[in-house]
This record gives structure tokens, C-alpha cells and sequence, in this order.
């Protein structure tokens, strides 16, 4: 594993987790590259801000001139909220764990593509075999509809409580948050009934429609934005980042990540302790180019 990355803030010269130096003003920019990044867990722990080091790492790469990519499993409001904390302000931003793509602005963001689950087989699936779980409908951009109200902090946006639970799939979303104790153990009947079902934690298990990853999501944005398959870069810590990493030419995983991950990765950078994202990032600006 890579040790901890050392920066000099205020100074374009950073060593990276690698322990190759980059100083802005050689990073090649005349073929950009796209650089996809998950959220928690890579660039920030759950509830907190980013560090000093991984903002001035994202600041870099797209003062070089490459596309940077947030790729989340948050919804939407709760994906552009942590967007603007990372002082992005401009690019694209893939949330519901891709089934939501939408690009900022100065006056916002617009929705370029939502792809909506069939939710009534899944909502029927869970209250015939586990009625204790919590079931939430995303609402693109404002909040959830929900069967009970989830804890506070738990979702992004409003929470509609609904009176019936066919008032779910009433409206399309484009993911169904399945949440309660051990909710992870329903993931495979989840999955068996041919939807994409994430446990995001034990108690926690985000579904989308069936093929929907953060990779599909991505690969549209690459040919959109007619990057070379070869200058992908992608850096996860997660099960959700899995189809991520096995899309991007270069993966990194984060130190921290679970075995399979690591695994699934070219390479393993710090822990989110250490900034190991911030070294992953730097590390992309000396990709060579093409």
C-alpha cells in the first residue's frame, strides 16, 4: 500500500502518494483527460468537510484542464450539495449511483438523464418479506417520498410521507432506498428479482434499474465528451465503485477499501486518513498523453 501523501499548500509543487512530483505547469492539457471520484469514503468521511490537501488536489485538475467527474449513490440535491463544498462549480455530476446525470452551471444544474426503476415488484418484494424496513422513493432534486420518516440526517431534501404504500411507485424514480436493521441481507433477492441493489451499509441498500451503474452513467459522458477511453481515470473506495473502477483505463482505490475492491483496482493509494485521494489525483495530472 502507498504511504500518505505530502503537499506544500499555497505551492504548485505537490508530492504525490506515488512519490512523483507535478507542478501544474507541466501537466500535459492538450488532451484532457476525464477523472471520475466517488464521494465518501475517497473524498471525504461521511458528515465532514473535504481537507485542505483534497481540495487543492481537485482545484489542480481542473485548472489542468481535465474533466472532473463527481460519481456518487447520493441523491441529486444531496450529490450537488457536496459538490459546491468541494468548490466545483462547473462539470458533470453522476448521483443515485448513476441513475441520475446532470451538469452545473453558473445558475445551478440541469438534468441530462434520469433512468427510472420499476419500483412496484421491489416495494412488494420487501414489505411481503421483511414489512419492518423503511422504503424511500428519490425525488430528482428535492427529497424522497418515504412509507415512515427515516431518521434525521439520513436523507437529502424533504421527506413526503405517503398514506399508501402504492404511492411509491405512483410517480417514476430513478432509486428506492431499502433502510432498516440488516437491510444488507435483502440484497440478494433484490438482486435475484433483476434490479441493481447496493448495500451501501448493513442497514442500508440502495436499488436502481437493472444495468444501472456509476460506469454507465460515465461511459455517456465520455463519449459526449469525446475523451479517449484511454485517458479515464477512476478512484472508489466501495462495492457501488466496482463497475466504476472496471470502466476507467487507470483505477485507484482507496486504501481503506474493502479487499474485493482493492483488488478490482490498478492501484491502492492512501487511506482517507491520509488524503489518499488527494495523492490519487495528483497522480492523474502525470498521466502521459496520448
Amino acid at each position: 500500500m502507498m504511504g500518505p501523501a505530502a503537499y506544500h499548500q499555497g505551492n504548485i509543487v505537490t508530492a504525490t502518494a506515488s512519490g512523483a512530483t507535478a507542478a501544474l505547469s507541466d501537466v500535459p492539457t492538450s488532451t484532457p483527460a476525464l477523472v471520475a471520484c466517488d464521494v465518501e469514503g475517497t473524498l471525504v468521511r461521511a458528515g465532514r468537510r473535504a481537507t485542505p490537501a483534497v481540495l487543492d488536489a481537485l482545484a489542480a485538475v481542473h485548472a489542468a484542464g481535465h474533466h472532473l467527474v463527481i460519481a456518487t449513490g447520493r441523491s441529486l440535491a444531496g450529490a450537488v450539495q457536496v459538490v459546491r463544498q468541494l468548490g466545483i462549480r462547473d462539470g458533470w455530476v453522476v448521483a443515485a449511483n448513476g441513475a441520475v446525470t446532470a451538469r452545473l452551471d453558473a445558475n445551478g444544474y440541469s438534468i441530462v438523464e434520469v433512468r427510472p426503476v420499476d419500483a412496484e415488484p421491489v416495494c412488494r418484494l420487501v414489505t411481503r418479506t421483511r414489512p419492518d424496513l423503511r422504503l424511500a422513493a428519490e425525488v430528482v432534486g428535492a427529497g424522497y417520498r418515504v412509507t415512515r420518516r427515516f431518521p434525521e440526517r439520513q436523507l437529502n431534501g424533504q421527506q413526503e410521507v405517503l398514506r399508501e404504500i402504492a404511492d411509491i411507485w405512483a410517480r417514476p424514480t430513478p432509486r428506492l432506498v431499502v433502510y432498516g436493521q440488516w437491510a444488507q441481507r435483502l440484497a440478494p433477492a433484490l438482486r435475484a428479482s433483476g434490479v441493481t441493489a447496493i448495500p451501501a451499509r448493513v442497514d442500508w441498500v440502495d436499488v436502481t434499474a437493472p444495468g444501472v451503474s456509476k460506469a454507465t452513467a460515465l461511459e455517456s459522458i465520455r463519449v459526449e465528451l469525446g475523451v479517449a477511453s484511454s485517458r479515464t481515470v477512476a478512484i472508489g473506495d466501495g462495492e457501488s465503485d466496482l463497475e466504476m473502477l472496471a470502466w476507467a483505463a487507470v483505477s485507484i482505490a482507496m486504501g481503506q477499501a474493502p479487499d474485493a475492491v482493492r483488488a478490482a483496482a490498478d492501484r491502492v493509494t492512501g487511506t482517507i486518513d491520509e488524503d489518499g485521494a488527494a495523492g490519487a489525483l495528483f497522480d492523474a495530472l502525470l498521466l502521459p498523453t496520448a
